[in-house]
């Protein structure tokens, strides 16, 4: 499951070779407004930006990892007094970044709070599952707070991508 302190990054690096910010083969993020009509608009971003990479094979995971990492951002990471209606101008942002052997989804928020994986035996239940959809669709997942002039925290699943001739 998820972790936080130090170690949030080092599923990112386990088992693949080091991460380079800088060797990032593609990059895309966007603004979502405060609304739960945000999901759709970030499934819909997330179609354009995997088809544009010529990876919509991977579509059906990482859709359902970023409609669950939004939800949990829109649910449970705005104050109560966020207003819900609001253009593209929003508090939450997706972003989604593609390296030769691994993508990661990152959402963030302004929340401090760390999320928390429910243990859930009912899985009948309408809700309470999202980290563990996240755990199970992605190859790891974890948080982390921002630092510097950026308030809250990033949320991110990374997913593993078959390499070429493997």
């Amino acid at each position: 499951m998820g972790t936080n302190g130090s170690t949030m990054l080092e599923p990112l690096r386990q088992g693949l070779p080091p991460l380079d910010p800088a060797a990032v083969s593609n990059a895309a993020s966007c603004a979502l407004p405060p609304r739960f009509e945000a999901v759709r608009e970030a499934r819909g971003f997330t179609r354009r930006t995997l088809d544009g990479w010529d990876m919509g094979d991977r579509f059906d995971d990482v859709c359902l990892v970023v409609s669950e990492l939004v939800t949990n951002a829109l649910r449970h990471a705005l104050p109560a007094c966020t207003p819900r209606t609001g253009e593209h101008n929003g508090p939450v942002r997706l972003h989604l970044m593609r390296w030769p052997e691994r993508l990661v989804c990152a959402v963030r928020d302004p929340s401090h709070d760390s999320p928390v994986a429910r243990d859930t035996d009912d899985f009948s239940a309408e809700s309470g599952r999202g980290l563990f959809l996240v755990d199970s669709f992605s190859d790891s997942w974890g948080w982390h707070p921002l630092a510097g002039t950026l308030d809250g925290k990033v949320v991110w699943a990374l997913f593993r991508l078959p390499q070429p001739g493997a």
